[in-house]
């Protein structure tokens, strides 16, 4: 090729310490490879000026910094192409010179090296909590990535969501514990060491907790009491949106978080398991006045934060600082990073942290018709990840049932883990609420249909399920906070004793109970979610909020399988039942009608007598009946399901509907009684001796099925 050949955007037109670069293109933001050289773009609102400092990978002093000429800017974008770089081995990131007057917003200070916003990896954490070196000139550094990846034929999955099982995990702590007996430990290659386990589990999704970049020392501290250093474990606070946590990989420190995450994606798309990732776009690790400038707060504070008329930070989150999320440039960022979660990675949907403030205008109030949550819904990107929002936020905004849906939005039913929660125990009045949530709550959902609601009992806040049933407070001391964290309303019940006991009468109940919370779930129309550990019993010993341990009290240790096998059997069949029969897993609401014309509606309600549901303020005991005739809202045939949930602490004698000539009701599920006669495996149902009645036991829920 010769010199005319050339395109002339190819030519450098600026020279620097031998560093040669031109104008460059003002899209995409971020800093993207092209011929010969990397394009760098920022944007900057209120900046008067802008450096790109680049450093060769780990040094401690950069090699070079390119101000940027005023005709390298157009509108408010800052945008160059700089030559013959060692994409390899380079780190970059921008100084800002601007007004520094906290009371109007801004806090630029030219001496500050920030990090790119868009950037696709950060250096500086790159094994999991190597000591930092606080003397840093700049501790969180851009880098590039390679989109090279060899996909071969996947692509996200667009399994139907009425199908899904949700196993919740912390990438971490899932195979960290020595019991997991891998190779690689409380990584992502660790979790694809473990599909074996997930798919002998029956999930076929798994949501993983924050895996976006964050400083695990962030607010870390010693506690007094046990010396133990507290730290960021979960990552609820995001250094960069569009980075892995380089600390998750096993090949971070060799800067290949990247093509590990992308590898465990693929191999659980193969084994047909979607991924779901937890993004939290409500705050950042910057904080509030006090807090580290990393990022944002030095390119553009009045552009990415809510601030107050005096210049402070909206706290909506609870972590100091509330992201400004329907404000264009940053509405648009948050578009720009799950689109390329979902091409570059092939992610399957997103969990919203706190996604009400999602829905917040500029000044904090709610917004009617939140340009962000509709844009994500009508995304042509997005427009098959599964969307799901926690409709709740830390400035006191509730919207379940209310959540702002445009005909795609998911939310976490929080009404469902409430109302379940206290029928478990047995709290009076709670029949009638109960009937709708398990019918995919159609009271709040109306027009939404059943899939609009993600059931669950335990997630990551919160106690364990074991925990759920074994504490009636909280016990959060190892917090380091004098118990003062953590919700104090947690709906549990002990079961008679605080804690671990030798009490086996106890210890039954409780097993019993734990398999009475799965029953119901898996019976429940809607989409289910389980909590890593829940199948074995997992417990934290009563701290429901274990942000901050980076120790056994997260960990999952797999020698609970065998100790706690019934739970973890029962675990195993009553997924396994919910996705062998299609009856429950509608996508839309019951009629209550016979539309199909079998002589039984798609659903009936039961009490001691069949066709007769006791609605009373003491009653605690709720039966349906789902006929196999209108499964999947009609369109497949199903055996029909009959579902005894009796949480009255005596046993009741169950009158049975009547079924057609020649069809009898076996059981599938009695958690009263031992194992293993708890469960019959599906199409191993023992058929039911009386066909008129049977006792259903104190405490117990019986699931038969017509055959």
């Amino acid at each position: 090729m010769n010199d005319a050949d050339v395109r002339i955007d190819y030519y450098p037109t600026h020279e620097l310490n031998g560093i040669k670069y031109r104008c460059g293109r003002v899209l995409p933001f971020g800093a993207t490879m092209v011929p010969n050289g990397i394009n760098f773009s920022i944007y900057s609102s209120s900046a008067t000026s802008c450096t790109l400092v680049l450093f060769k990978k780990n040094a401690d002093q950069a090699f070079v910094e390119i101000p940027f000429p005023k005709e390298f800017m157009i509108g408010n974008v800052y945008s160059m192409i700089v030559f013959d770089l060692d994409y390899e081995n380079l780190e970059y990131g921008y100084k800002m010179s601007g007004p520094y007057d906290p009371a109007s917003g801004h806090i630029f200070n030219p001496n500050k090296i920030l990090s790119d916003p868009y950037a696709k990896a950060i250096g500086g954490r790159d094994t999991w909590l190597r000591a930092p070196n606080w003397d840093n000139i700049y501790p969180f550094r851009s880098r590039l990535v390679f989109e090279d990846f060899d996909w071969e034929n996947d692509k996200p999955l667009e399994t139907p969501i009425e199908d899904l099982v949700i196993y919740e995990m912390h990438v971490r702590s899932f195979t960290i514990h020595p019991s997991s007996q891998i190779k690689f430990k409380g990584t992502f290659s660790g979790i694809r060491e473990k599909i074996p386990y997930l798919l002998d589990l029956g999930v076929n999704c798994v949501e993983l907790m924050p895996i976006y970049e964050f400083d695990e020392y962030e607010h870390s501290k010693i506690d007094p009491a046990t010396g133990e250093m507290l730290i960021n474990y979960w990552g609820y606070s995001t250094l960069n949106f569009f980075a892995p946590k380089s600390g998750y990989a096993a090949t971070g420190k060799y800067g290949m978080q990247v093509d590990e995450l992308k590898n465990l994606i693929k191999e659980l798309h193969k084994n047909n398991i979607e991924v779901l990732l937890d993004v939290v776009f409500n705050h950042t690790a910057e904080g509030d006045h006090r807090g580290p400038v990393i990022s944002f707060k030095g390119i553009d504070n009045k552009t990415y934060y809510m601030l107050t008329p005096e210049g402070y930070y909206f706290n909506f989150s609870g972590t100091g600082n509330t992201l400004n999320c329907n404000h264009p440039v940053v509405r648009n960022m948050v578009l720009d990073c799950l689109r390329y979660w979902a091409a570059e990675y092939h992610i399957d949907g997103f969990r919203f942290d706190l996604a009400s403030i999602l829905g917040r205008a500029q000044d904090g109030s709610p917004l009617n018709n939140p340009p962000l949550l509709e844009s994500l819904a009508h995304d042509p990107i997005l427009a098959k990840c599964k969307l799901i929002a926690e409709a709740w936020d830390a400035g006191g905004l509730y919207q379940v049932g209310t959540f702002p849906c445009y005909g795609r939005w998911a939310e976490w039913n929080g009404k469902y883990r409430d109302a379940l929660r206290r029928f478990l125990k047995g709290d009076s009045n709670m029949v009638g609420e109960m009937s709708q949530r398990m019918q995919g709550s159609p009271d709040m959902y109306s027009s939404r249909g059943a899939t609009a609601g993600i059931n669950f009992v335990t997630c990551h806040d919160g106690f364990t399920l074991y925990d759920l049933v074994s504490y009636n407070e909280k016990h959060n001391e190892a917090n380091g906070e004098n118990n003062q964290d953590g919700n104090n309303d947690n709906d549990s019940w002990n079961c008679g004793w605080e804690g671990e006991t030798d009490n086996q009468d106890i210890n039954r109940l409780r097993h019993k109970q734990i398999k009475n919370a799965l029953s119901i779930l898996f019976v429940s129309q809607g989409v289910p979610m389980i909590l890593m550990g829940d199948e074995m019993g997992r417990t934290q010993n009563g701290n429901n909020n274990t942000y901050c341990h980076d120790n056994e009290l997260n960990w999952l240790n797999w020698d609970l399988i065998k100790e706690n096998e019934d739970i973890f059997n029962f675990a195993k069949h009553i997924i396994s039942f919910r996705r062998s029969h299609p009856v429950l897993r509608n996508s839309q609401h019951f009629k209550n009608i016979d539309y199909m014309n079998t002589g039984y509606s798609d659903i009936s309600f039961h009490g001691k007598q069949a066709w007769q549901a006791d609605w009373s303020e003491n009653s605690r005991l709720l039966a349906f009946m789902l006929d196999g005739g209108h499964a999947k809202n009609g369109f497949s045939v199903d055996n029909t399901v009959y579902v005894v949930l009796n949480m009255f602490w005596e046993p009741v004698i169950v009158e049975l509907p009547k079924l057609a000539s020649g069809k009898n009701w076996f059981i599938s599920v009695n958690t009263d009684m031992q194992p293993p006669f708890d469960f019959y495996g599906v199409s191993h149902e023992v058929k039911v001796e009386n066909q008129n009645s049977m006792i259903v036991g104190a405490r117990s829920v019986v699931i038969l099925i017509e055959k």
